[in-house]
């Protein structure tokens, strides 16, 4: 069975930065071959797509909403995926959600996602 496992989460600063880790508890072949992403759900709105990555790390998509501000990465000797977030601001509060797809090439359509994590929260503050 695979775990996704969010962190990284918490209070910050308008302006500042943050990086989300998520640690996925399957195989480390099975690992390179998931397309990853992150999505959020800000409170009294729908999930959104943040950014994805292709198995091996070379292609990655980001939401206008985040574009030049976040970045995803992943490390398949560690299992882990990654989201850089920069100069963060009030509208990218929200429960972050770190996700691993079947679908190598990564993909911004929630329900291509097969595996899900239980979310960590971002609070940005003025």
């Amino acid at each position: 069975q695979v775990q996704v496992v969010e962190s990284g989460g918490g209070l910050v600063q308008a302006g500042k930065s943050l990086r989300l880790s998520c640690e996925v508890s399957a195989s480390r072949h099975m690992f390179s071959t998931y397309g990853m992403g992150w999505f959020r759900r800000a409170p009294g709105k729908e999930r959104e797509f943040v950014a994805t990555i292709n198995w091996s790390g070379e292609y990655t998509t980001h939401a206008d909403s985040v574009k030049d501000r976040f970045t995803i990465s992943r490390d398949n000797d560690k299992n882990m995926v990654y989201l850089q977030m920069n100069r963060l601001n009030l509208e990218d509060t929200a429960v972050y959600y770190c996700a691993a797809s079947l679908v190598s090439a990564g993909t911004e359509s929630w329900y291509q996602y097969d595996y899900w994590g239980q979310g960590t929260q971002v609070t940005v503050s003025s």
